[in-house]
């Protein structure tokens, strides 16, 4: 398995217990929806690749995971896992409701705006604690442009564009020397 067909649920924080369970702080919407895994791939910090893992017992504590992983028996078994990733593959992403989107679903959408028209591509989504960015290329400088809804108008996938209502002045501070 690719990371790069894959999609980050969290990352393992520390053990829990001397049964060889650890915490796994997800970064994902929905948690509810990862009660029932059966298995993840683990992108372990020693290699980088990602290695399927089997899960043995899980509980859900609010945006946490205490996971039992088969073959993780003790402490010192699971110490290895500690800072490791959690992935699962794009195809088992929960569905959306219409309208919906997942950021990396975006990258490489033309952006138009409203009064400017069309201007670039999605080249990234930074995601930040509170205020996630779309990263643009434009006139060959990146334009950060926060992802709201006064300024996110609309998004077509079937048309791949995101369409925008840019704030006056947010290119002119990014074009300015």
């Amino acid at each position: 398995m690719r990371i790069d067909d894959c999609y980050q649920l969290g990352y393992v924080t520390k053990t829990h217990g001397l049964q060889g369970e650890v915490k796994v702080l997800l970064d994902v919407d929905f948690p509810e929806a990862y009660e029932n895994l059966e298995s993840v791939f683990l992108q372990l910090i020693s290699s980088g690749t990602l290695v399927p893992f089997f899960i043995e017992s899980l509980r859900l504590q609010q945006d946490s995971l205490i996971l039992k992983f088969e073959d993780i028996d003790s402490l010192e078994d699971a110490e290895p896992l500690l800072k490791a990733g959690l992935f699962l593959p794009l195809d088992q992403l929960p569905a959306l409701e219409e309208g919906q989107y997942y950021f990396h679903e975006i990258i490489g959408f033309q952006i138009e705006d409203k009064n400017a028209g069309p201007l670039g591509t999605v080249k990234d989504v930074y995601e930040g604690g509170r205020q996630h960015l779309i990263a643009m290329e434009y006139k060959e400088r990146e334009i950060l442009i926060p992802l709201n809804d006064e300024i996110i108008v609309g998004v077509d996938k079937d048309k791949q564009r995101v369409f925008t209502h840019l704030p006056d002045g947010l290119l002119d501070v990014y074009l300015e020397a």
